[in-house]
């Protein structure tokens, strides 16, 4: 799975994040030899289109539409999105790619309520409790945010990319470091290799124990 990573800053946890702090589109950037990253399945990544099993009389319209947004045609995929649901309005999938593109255009407001329709659908879909998440974190509310990647992650716990996601508000916002590294670990179990989250998971290892070694001293 090839996943776009962009970096991001820590909100003040590791200065040699906010260092070199930059504002961009939809991201914060940051350097580190960590995990400073924006969530997997960042608004616009085309990895975050969500597809799920139509019927045959409308899969062309559905892959037509996820197509057009896998080659960045952001106004054509929302035109289809829109066309599918008119046809079909019970995929939840459809919601889950509008919800990525309105996210993409800064359009917050309409992003939640497509999730919202996306879970009214499907209270279990993976994608949609991901973006959810991604949705909650970026407007700063991590508890939220966790507990919306902790549901995608109990409905499919094989989904690789909320576990990912788990492991970057974990370190970066809320300072579990055990429990990054937990996810991380299932992210690359079962998302394959990834040579950066690898490197990632070497160093949470190291500061770790570099922490622990601290506490023993002083007690």
């Amino acid at each position: 799975m090839s996943l776009q990573r962009f970096s991001e800053n820590d909100a003040g946890w590791r200065a040699t994040r906010l260092a070199c702090a930059t504002l961009g589109a939809m991201l914060l950037a940051a350097c580190a030899s960590g995990p400073a990253v924006t969530d997997a399945d960042a608004p616009g990544n085309p990895a975050a289109a969500s597809n799920e099993d139509v019927p045959p009389k409308v899969q062309t319209l559905y892959e037509q539409a996820v197509a057009a947004m896998a080659g960045g045609d952001a106004v054509d995929a929302e035109l289809q999105f829109r066309a599918f649901l008119l046809q079909n309005p019970g995929y939840p999938g459809a919601h889950v790619n509008l919800a990525i593109l309105m996210a993409a255009k800064g359009d917050d407001a309409a992003a939640a309520q497509h999730l919202r329709d996306a879970l009214r659908l499907d209270p279990e879909h993976s994608a949609a409790l991901n973006q959810l998440g991604m949705l909650e974190r970026r407007n700063g509310r991590f508890l939220e945010a966790e507990s919306a990647y902790m549901k995608a992650v109990t409905a499919s716990p094989d989904y690789a990319l909320a576990h990912y996601n788990l492991g970057v508000l974990n370190e970066l916002y809320l300072q579990r470091l055990d429990t990054a590294l937990a996810h991380f670990e299932r992210y690359l179990e079962v998302g394959g290799d990834d040579e950066l989250v690898t490197k990632w998971v070497a160093d949470l290892k190291r500061r770790i124990g570099t922490y622990e070694r601290t506490a023993n001293v002083t007690e």
